[in-house]
């Protein structure tokens, strides 16, 4: 499926910011086999000092930006095509759970797509005994992983309430676990640490995802969305595999990938910091447009 996506996200300061360093992660991904970037061109205005690109460990691509000079608005606009080709799943051969653990321990390397990286604690992510008592309540110790994903992904998706006004970029999963509300970042979360509690090592994806408009009706302009879901690691023969909790499916061809980290911090569009005494206002458009 061929796309041509357009987002801008645009920042306001009450009061000038004489100094600014921000990390952004908004560049989506070539992931041989799955995606392929056609062409891409990421604008920032004002023009920053210092810009670096480069990748960093996880395979993202990632720009640096630092300003030393007074401003008041900071807008990111990136305009890419992006050919994406999602591998059909059909079954998955996958290893019983109580068998995944000597599987993880087989593999030997750390290189990014190493298990090992992602079965533990992260900096936003850590299973707890609530969560870890609700996964165990839903799998088998002989059930095959995959299916332990799913299951997970299924309960989480009946369990939740979407809801936009319910939780912060901030929230924490155990927050967001305990109202049962939230949005793809909250589900995402809440999934990776039910996962890595019983044993299945898991990670977190940001991208776009296309929206499809109602019958007979026209789609908006900057109405589709930036979107998170989870990988899971389903055994050495499976590897890694892409599940959607918010939407209770598996990643396809409408699922764009920006980039792949433990939880959030790793792989977050827009982070820094900024020398000010006001506060901000954000906005957000997002196009994803299919041309085939």
């Amino acid at each position: 499926m061929l796309y041509d996506i357009g987002l801008r996200i645009t920042y306001e300061y009450d009061r000038p910011a004489n100094a600014g360093r921000h990390m952004l992660r908004l560049v989506p991904a070539t992931l041989p086999g799955e995606q392929k970037v056609i062409l891409s061109y990421l604008d920032i205005q004002p023009s920053a000092e210092e810009r670096i690109d480069r990748t960093d460990f996880f395979g993202n691509a990632t720009v640096e930006v630092a300003y030393l000079a007074s401003h008041e608005k900071i807008e990111f606009k990136l305009q890419c095509r992006i050919d994406r080709h999602a591998p059909e799943r059909g079954f998955v051969a996958s290893p019983a759970l109580q068998d995944l653990a000597s599987q993880i321990a087989a593999h030997t390397a750390l290189d990014p797509a190493a298990p090992h990286h992602f079965a533990g604690r992260s900096p936003r992510v850590r299973p707890t005994s609530a969560m870890t008592a609700y996964a165990n309540d839903l799998v088998r110790s002989d059930m095959p992983a995959f299916e332990a994903v799913q299951t997970i992904a299924n309960a989480l998706h009946r369990d939740i309430r979407f809801d936009a006004e319910a939780t912060t970029v901030d929230t924490t999963p155990e927050e967001a676990f305990a109202g049962k509300r939230g949005v793809c970042q909250d589900y995402s979360h809440i999934m990776i640490a039910c996962l890595r509690g019983v044993g299945i090592p898991a990670g977190y994806v940001s991208g776009f995802l296309r929206t499809i408009p109602p019958a007979g009706k026209e789609r908006l302009a900057g109405a589709d969305a930036m979107h998170a879901w989870v990988r899971a690691w389903c055994g050495t023969e499976a590897g890694w595999v892409e599940f959607d909790p918010t939407n209770n499916l598996l990643v396809a061809n409408d699922h764009i990938v920006i980039a792949r980290g433990r939880d959030y911090s790793d792989v977050a569009p827009v982070k820094g910091v900024l020398r000010t005494s006001g506060s901000q206002t954000s906005e957000q458009s997002v196009d994803v447009i299919p041309l085939d």
